[in-house]
């Protein structure tokens, strides 16, 4: 898991901390089931106090991106997988809509939107 902490942000540090495991949850770079790095682990690793770390977990868990197993550790959700999906379409639907406000600027058609984005689809 790759937290980096950014002492300029306007973000808390437990919120750049939460929003950085989410991220990584929801781009599929962290599993379902995948077992996280415990709470003082991380917070040794990303020189954090342990409260800190404990917070954004705390949070994850609230929103059911986590689940704690007393005794095991902390893993990704498996039961939220709809919800993961439905946060994930929410996100590219609003990227998607940026975009197409800047191809209207410049005039782009549907059809080319369409096929630019047919293209990049079946490249990657």
């Amino acid at each position: 898991m790759n937290i980096i902490i950014d002492d300029r942000s306007k973000l808390s540090l437990y919120e750049q901390i939460q929003s950085q495991i989410k991220a990584q949850i929801l781009s599929g770079d962290i599993k379902p089931g995948e077992m996280l790095p415990s709470i003082r682990t991380l917070a040794k690793e990303i020189k954090v106090s342990i409260i800190t770390t404990k917070r954004a977990y705390e949070e994850l868990e609230k929103e059911g991106f986590l689940e704690t197993v007393q005794g095991k550790g902390t893993f990704v959700s498996e039961k939220n997988q709809d919800r993961i999906k439905e946060i994930t379409m929410y996100e590219i639907e609003n990227k998607l809509e940026d975009i197409i406000r800047q191809a209207k600027a410049i005039g782009l058609t549907l059809d080319e939107g369409i096929e630019i984005f047919k293209s990049i689809y079946e490249e990657v």
